[in-house]
């Protein structure tokens, strides 16, 4: 067992806990840096697919594992992302100015719908919700024009000073070569990531953090709800965005029915499945839905062809899924994964009944 001697109030809002804590953390940027040199091109591809989905498990995470609000039309700026990104980029606007003007496109939009939100909660606001991701597929689907409606729209080649990111790329003579934009996607991660670490240790991730725990005790603590619900709305809007701007590259031709409801439920799992409240989950969330189409596709084999030919299996799988989670581990894989660490770290003087759930009288226990 290890332990941490604290020396100032200051260790508490550290952003890793000692030199081990940082040292593990430099090792995994360190791996997925090199990763690409020694992998083939499908490799790359789910990685940076792993990246993206992150970022808009990340962009979820803040709405509803933060403030506790629940989204079930959060493909909607996902889609936002992608066609405005894509249109700047029709445009001639560079891509390091188009991703970020994408971005705050939908943070506009994310606050709009905050504004409407503001008096529904539970499962009107995802009613809410949902209903705008419907009106934007229409809007999409309709205005010809500009988003050339069923037709869809062609994705540009990422650019940056004539050197095209989705290119491959030989390093020091290896056989397999690198993809640019796997590394794009990783640092957009990381900055993510480190945003979002900070954001919690500020008064303005605490106070999404109080109005998930309780509005009435928030506002008698001065937090203004209003305030934090369209800021975090705003900010979760802007995420997703950048992770729509990103998948266009990878899906290369958008339609309005790129991201739908489907996807939303995906994004509701991801976070769920990962651990509610915590950064780690949606890194095992991210893993976990990557994987999950790999899985099912090996289990079509041992299933009978009437259910595979039939439709609706992937659904009801992700739904299984998600159902089962919230039963029998609603703090998620990273939470499971505390709960394995705890183990070996008592043992063998570890207690029973250390693990058995107990009743939490304040949701703060979930952030981490």
């Amino acid at each position: 067992m290890r332990f941490v001697l604290k020396t100032s109030y200051n260790r508490d809002i550290d952003v890793f806990r000692d030199r081990v804590h940082f040292f593990w953390y430099f090792l995994l940027v360190l791996v997925m840096l090199i990763a690409p040199l020694f992998a083939g091109t499908y490799f790359q591809s789910q990685l940076t697919l792993l990246f993206i989905s992150a970022i808009a498990g990340t962009g979820l995470m803040v709405l509803v594992g933060y403030t506790g609000l629940v989204s079930l039309g959060h493909a909607a700026f996902l889609l936002l992302g992608a066609y405005v990104h894509t249109l700047l980029l029709k445009y001639h606007i560079p891509f390091v100015v188009s991703l970020p003007l994408a971005a705050i496109a939908c943070g506009v939009f994310g606050m709009i719908v905050g504004l409407a939100a503001l008096r529904t909660t539970g499962v009107y606001l995802a009613i809410a919700t949902l209903a705008f991701a419907m009106i934007v597929e229409q809007v999409i689907k309709n205005w010809k024009s500009l988003t050339g409606g069923n037709n869809g729209l062609k994705v540009s080649d990422p650019t940056i000073f004539g050197f095209d990111l989705q290119s491959d790329v030989r390093v020091f003579g290896l056989d397999s070569e690198v993809s640019i934009f796997y590394y794009v996607c990783f640092v957009i991660l990381v900055l993510v990531l480190f945003l979002i670490v900070n954001l919690l240790r500020a008064p303005t991730g605490r106070s999404f953090i109080a109005v998930r725990d309780s509005e009435i005790s928030a506002q008698a603590m001065g937090v203004n709800l209003t305030a934090a619900k369209i800021r975090s709305f705003s900010l979760s809007a802007a995420l997703t965005g950048i992770a729509g701007g990103l998948m266009a590259h990878q899906i290369g031709h958008l339609f309005p029915d790129s991201f739908t409801i489907v996807d939303s439920i995906k994004l509701l799992m991801l976070v769920v499945v990962g651990g509610l409240g915590s950064v780690h989950g949606v890194i095992f969330g991210a893993i976990f839905l990557i994987l999950l189409p790999e899985a099912i596709s090996v289990l079509k084999g041992w299933l009978p062809q009437a259910m595979v030919y039939r439709g609706g299996l992937e659904p009801l799988i992700f739904g299984s899924i998600l159902i089962l989670f919230l039963v029998f581990e609603p703090f998620g894989i990273y939470g499971r994964w505390q709960k394995i660490l705890l183990y070996f770290n008592q043992f063998p003087l570890y207690r029973k009944k250390t693990f058995k759930r107990q009743r939490s009288f304040l949701r703060t226990e979930r952030v981490h």
